[in-house]
């Protein structure tokens, strides 16, 4: 599943096919060899044997693969990414994503962590053995994310200790609670402190810090962060020595403004990330490879990119002999068709042929879906449930923003019917509320949120980071209750309902955050609940994913959880009317 023990490396054969003294397993004839180190292109064969690489020059192997001078890279690395949120089990994950050239990830299972706990995490650790690429694991240290929101269970530095030891898990998942960092809460130090004590990395995650809190931050040894969103906040964090993850998810989307970081200097400390992309956007734009031909296409240089795409995202976590195409490395390689488009011809996984022309070549076999406990257990519903009580003529709204997980706080005038606070459609403004669905207790806050754009009918689902509560989105409570509904029905997943009848819905029954189909089939219903949502009149490219994020309170500015609505800034529950003066 991860790392290959040394005790397995055949150093003596290695050394005899790096020499041709006798033959290699296989050979790539006539490649351009990207050499990651150098910044060179290196004409000759890549000689694989045992899976490993023994070398570049002139070589004869038992099977012979003529490249035809296409180029050969190492396989690329995915430095951050939540694997539920493609919706689909590990295996099938890796179905979307080889045949792009992916070779590895660094996952963090916290969403599944914050639904089920060790069930969970040990769920994606053992269905993700066995296959065609490498599935690291960073241990969730945010479980739950702050004490702001409901999630399915809690855990310490004791739940994450014995798993330190393992050979596939790299270190600390991100740290959300900065301000637990900053202001030294025992809780996030103690699980700081196990990271450390087994010599594993620590990952960030820190919008908006700066100066002497930052470098608190980063004197916590806590080494890389997703979440800059600009290039002064980049730079300010590759200033205190923290490696750059950036991002280009479905929902957030980082790269174009992060892209003039990767220069000859700074491109070691910068990896590419997903973070969170699901199945169809997977599938239809790609994953690392995408962000390779993105960050060239902004004028990067397109070795570097590859090099932060592979040699900077192995170093960075320890993963030692990986990212390169040279002597003694692990023989994950990519051949591509051109150093501009980027489009993956043949993938190699230690030294064997598991995709060609975008179809896995290697058989994942079928998986059982888990037997894991039950996730979605609610208060049976009313419509007086949702109903608002209008206090004032002024109210806290949540603005969403295209393309970022960060929100705006908007003060706008309340829509007033009978007593009541109602949506206003003809100003993008309609009611959003949090159930909590782990506990079943009773009916959760209500707030709104403008720039979803539906014009009609209800959104909901059971992804809601990160304690993934039933997050709903709708004109009227009547469909609101309907969709909800549906989701009990499905055990999770998400519904689009107009005029009191469900027109597209997605079960997910793993935790309510995957599903038990292959990918084919999710990227279908996923492709229905976005034709459901553009006819209630979204106007949002990844509309679920964006509702997902609006109840996340560790993201700037304003957002809700089943405890209320959260002003992330001051880290503190609000009242819907409570307006500055």
């Amino acid at each position: 599943m991860a790392v290959r023990p040394i005790e397995r490396y055949p150093l003596d054969q290695i050394i005899d096919v790096a020499a041709a003294r006798t033959r290699a397993d296989t050979v790539l004839k006539n490649a351009r060899v990207v050499n990651v180190f150098t910044g060179d292109i290196v004409e000759g064969d890549v000689a694989i044997h045992s899976g490993f690489i023994a070398g570049v020059g002139e070589y004869v192997g038992n099977n012979t693969i003529d490249v035809k001078g296409k180029y050969v890279v190492p396989s690329f690395i995915d430095g951050h990414v939540h694997i539920e949120s493609s919706m689909v089990m590990p295996m099938q994950y890796a179905r979307a994503v080889v045949p792009h050239g992916t070779g590895a990830v660094v996952a963090d299972p916290h969403e599944i962590a914050n639904v089920l706990g060790l069930e969970g995490i040990m769920y994606m650790s053992k269905s993700a053995r066995g296959g065609p690429m490498d599935f690291y694991l960073m241990l969730s240290s945010c479980v739950p994310s702050s004490d702001l929101e409901t999630n399915g269970v809690s855990m310490d530095f004791l739940d994450i200790t014995p798993f330190m030891t393992e050979h596939y898990v790299l270190g600390l998942a991100e740290v959300m609670n900065y301000p637990g960092v900053v202001y030294r809460d025992p809780a996030v130090l103690d699980k700081i402190r196990v990271a450390l004590e087994h010599d594993k990395r620590i990952d960030g995650h820190s919008p908006g810090l700066s100066g002497l809190d930052l470098n608190a931050y980063a004197s916590a040894r806590i080494t890389s962060d997703h979440e800059c969103t600009t290039l002064k906040e980049a730079k300010d964090r590759l200033g205190v020595g923290m490696h750059i993850h950036i991002r280009e998810g479905s929902t957030a989307k980082n790269l174009k403004d992060l892209s003039p970081l990767i220069q000859p200097d700074t491109a070691m400390f910068c990896s590419f990330v997903t973070d969170d992309r699901n199945t169809l956007d997977l599938m239809e734009n790609g994953h690392i490879d995408s962000m390779i031909r993105e960050a060239i296409s902004y004028g990067v240089d397109p070795i570097l990119a590859i090099k932060v795409a592979t040699l900077s995202t192995a170093r960075h976590y320890g993963l030692n002999y990986s990212g390169a195409v040279a002597p003694g490395y692990r023989a994950d390689i990519v051949v591509l068709d051109s150093l501009k488009k980027i489009g993956v011809q043949m993938v190699f996984k230690d030294g064997q042929l598991v995709a060609r022309d975008g179809r896995l070549t290697f058989d994942v076999g079928e998986r059982e879906a888990p037997r894991l406990r039950r996730s979605v257990n609610i208060h049976w519903l009313e419509p007086e449930d949702f109903q608002v009580k209008a206090k004032s003529d002024q109210m806290n709204v949540i603005g969403a923003i295209p393309d970022q997980i960060i929100t705006d706080h908007l003060i706008e005038e309340t829509n007033i019917v009978d007593g009541l606070a109602v949506p206003d459609i003809d100003r993008d403004i309609v009611k959003i509320s949090i159930i909590e669905r782990h506990n079943a207790t009773e009916p959760s806050p209500v707030g709104f949120v403008k720039g979803i754009g539906i014009k009609e009918g209800a959104m909901v689902s059971s992804i809601a980071h990160d304690s993934h509560n039933i997050v709903a989105v709708a004109t009227n409570d009547s469909d609101l209750i309907q969709a909800a509904i549906q989701i009990v029905r499905m055990q999770g997943g998400i519904a689009v309902v107009k005029d009191g009848e469900v027109i597209a819905s997605l079960p997910l029954p793993i935790a309510g955050l995957m599903s038990d189909s292959p990918i084919e089939v999710v990227a279908e219903g996923l492709k229905k609940l976005k034709d459901a949502s553009d006819e209630l009149g979204s106007t949002l490219k990844e509309p679920f994913m964006a509702m997902a994020f609006l109840s996340l309170p560790v993201i700037p500015k304003l957002k809700i959880t089943d405890l209320g609505l959260i002003d992330v800034e001051r880290f503190r529950i609000i009242d819907l009317f409570e307006v500055p003066e």
